[in-house]
């Protein structure tokens, strides 16, 4: 502000006089003529134009954390990596995705920033979702389901004292102590999903707070009643003589694909961006735990062996088996006395599924995991055209 003033000191006046301020100062309309003409924000000290004067296409990644690492994974296995030329900045690209640039944010400034305008896409937990974003609709889940992040936002109480046999939402509500003037208090970081939630469940009488380092500790040291918290295995809790109780549980959440309305809406190229990104997402998780199985059977027609694989259901693949004829030469003349059986199947099948291979006649049984499964069209593709009216 001072190097302002030296440049412009016709600009401003300093009256000594006024009783309410040491220094006053009074624009004169001229000072516009020497700010920036187009509205900007400063985003981990850059400063960048607002998303309406800007071209680029953002994606915002979390930062830190295994989130982070587990993010990056996912898009590199969709061929999707991520180029950051240091590992100091903020800003990144998708060499695969024309016009995309990757901010890493803290996930719940992604969601802030996806409201703002500021990114398009982002990837984060459900439960930074639904805490930061508080229903706007703005916001479109483009993807539900990225398979990792599991966790879940889950009321925890202790063990022990006036709690010990309490073991279920409905008769936490119902327990008499609560009062306007001894209310049950529950320590939470989740400010806006806990007192939404607790209130529609019935208890009246709560108050919220947040607590320094572990929310685990809060009622052995006497500050909480309760917490509110999330929850992956439960061993923490366990370990704090803390216990989850039946109907708890706020929300399941998982990693998200996250995308401003607006921006798909209105901004050129977003759409068939996301549409590209759902594609690889939905082409890879599929293909998770998938393996393909080809093998040999004799018979005497494709129709006759697709005939004995279906009588067992663990054989019948994504859609039927695929049967081809094996040919060979015999006797100078090419014959096909054994057809080709492709089928998919899952990890958790598959010993099972080669058992009754052989069991029909299967031979010359092959392996081999799947890298992608590609639909006709994704059905997130169509939900997500539905949500926004096209």
């Amino acid at each position: 502000m001072s190097m302002f003033l030296q440049q412009c000191p016709s600009l401003f006046t300093f009256p000594s006089s006024s009783p309410s301020f040491s220094a006053q100062i009074s624009v004169k309309s001229t000072v516009f003529c020497c700010l920036s003409p187009s509205p900007v924000t400063v985003v981990n000290g850059n400063t960048e134009r607002r998303s309406s004067e800007r071209n680029e296409i953002r994606l915002g990644l979390p930062s830190k954390g295994r989130m982070a690492t587990d993010t990056l994974d996912l898009l590199k296995d969709c061929q999707l990596s991520v180029r950051q030329v240091n590992p100091r900045q903020y800003v990144a690209e998708i060499p695969q995705l024309s016009n995309m640039e990757v901010w890493f944010q803290r996930p719940k400034d992604i969601v802030r920033k996806l409201l703002s305008g500021d990114l398009d896409l982002g990837i984060v937990g459900l439960d930074t979702v639904t805490e930061y974003g508080q229903g706007n609709d703005d916001l479109i889940i483009a993807h539900d389901a990225l398979e990792y992040g599991d966790c879940r936002l889950s009321l925890a109480i202790p063990k022990y004292g006036i709690f010990e046999n309490i073991n279920s939402l409905k008769e936490l509500a119902q327990m008499p102590q609560w009062t306007v003037q001894k209310p049950l208090r529950v320590a939470t970081g989740f400010t806006y999903l806990g007192p939404k939630f607790l209130k529609e469940n019935g208890l009246k009488h709560v108050t919220f707070s947040t607590a320094d380092g572990a929310l685990e500790a809060a009622p052995a040291m006497g500050i909480a009643d309760a917490i509110l918290d999330l929850v992956s295995s439960g061993t923490t809790l366990r370990e704090n003589n803390l216990k989850e109780i039946e109907g708890g549980v706020v929300l399941e959440s998982q990693a998200v694909l996250v995308a401003s309305r607006k921006s798909l809406i209105q901004r050129k190229g977003v759409l068939d961006t996301t549409h590209e990104i759902l594609e690889r997402l939905e082409a890879h998780l599929r293909a998770v735990d998938q393996f393909t199985v080809t093998a040999n059977m004799r018979g005497s027609s494709a129709e006759e062996v697709a005939e004995r694989v279906l009588t067992q259901p663990s054989l019948s693949g994504l859609q039927g088996p695929t049967v081809s004829p094996v040919f060979c030469k015999r006797d100078g003349r090419v014959a096909a006395d054994y057809y080709a059986i492709v089928i998919c199947v899952p990890k958790k099948a598959l010993y099972k599924s080669v058992q009754q291979l052989r069991a029909i006649g299967g031979s010359g049984v092959l392996i081999s995991p799947l890298t992608y499964i590609f639909d006709e069209e994704t059905p997130r593709w169509r939900e997500l055209l539905s949500e926004l009216g096209l």
